[in-house]
């Protein structure tokens, strides 16, 4: 049997109550994140975000020795899993968008690609592995 090193990682929400004089919220809401003293800082423990893999290595104790094993998206964090498939889907309604302007059929692989790029979104709303990328207008009919 296989042995892995998996390095997981989940984030820890740190705060800061301090008042600031400004002339509107706004203006005190730039003040606030400008400002870099963190002293009397404060951890949120109970709003502890997902546990998710950040690092896979072959072996017992192998962290950041040899080379990396590749992440299933589905283990990656949810937040950037959706960041990465924003970009996707932008592509997409570009694509969608110029051929309805341009009084275009859309192609059958684009039509093809926007149903994987939804059935992904889905999963990754819902947690749970999405359907490989397709890899060319045969793979999404």
């Amino acid at each position: 049997m296989s042995e892995f090193t998996i390095e997981t990682t989940y984030r820890l929400p740190v705060y800061r109550q301090r008042t600031y004089a400004a002339e509107t919220p706004e203006a005190a809401c730039r003040l606030a994140i400008a400002d870099d003293d963190w002293s009397g800082q404060k951890e949120d423990a109970e709003s502890a975000g997902e546990t998710f893999v950040t690092g896979i290595w072959r072996g017992a104790d192998a962290a950041h020795r040899g080379r990396t094993v590749q992440i299933a998206p589905h283990f990656e964090e949810t937040l950037q899993r959706k960041a990465r498939h924003f970009e996707v889907l932008l592509g997409l309604l570009k694509i969608l968008l110029a051929d309805f302007e341009a009084g275009r059929t859309t192609a059958p692989e684009w039509t093809g690609k926007v149903n994987w790029a939804v059935q992904r979104a889905e999963a990754i709303l819902d947690g749970a592995r999405g359907p490989d990328e397709p890899n060319s207008a045969r793979d999404v009919s």
